[in-house]
């Protein structure tokens, strides 16, 4: 079992910047990808961005240059700048790895003036 602690969302101005947090805690070992992925109303859960225990990372189209991941494999932070309207969605931390696919309770990120 692994548990994800999730924060730092909330409602950040157009333009404005935000940092979710995620703490991986249990059966870490075996981590092998950790990230964000974000569902906003009436549309699927996506990637945003995430990162493999090698270093190698994917994003979504949408946040380049604007979003960054950091990671230890037991911690993960998403600094996301110039935020959109768009950006606005519930945002669910994921780890992932040899039988291991766990997903935090999500924590609503709202861009708006």
């Amino acid at each position: 079992q692994v548990q994800l602690l999730e924060s730092g969302g909330g409602l950040v101005q157009p333009g404005g910047s935000l940092t979710l947090s995620c703490a991986a805690s249990g059966n870490i070992l075996g981590i092998a990808a950790i990230g964000w992925y974000r569902q906003a109303p009436g549309n699927q859960r996506d990637l945003v961005e995430v990162i493999t225990s090698g270093g190698l990372t994917t994003h979504a189209e949408s946040v380049e240059g604007r979003f960054n991941i950091s990671s230890d494999m037991k911690t993960v932070n998403l600094r996301m700048n110039m935020m959109k309207p768009e950006d606005t969605a519930v945002y669910y931390c994921n780890v992932r790895g040899c039988g291991l696919d766990y997903w935090g309770q999500g924590t609503q990120v709202t861009v708006s003036s």
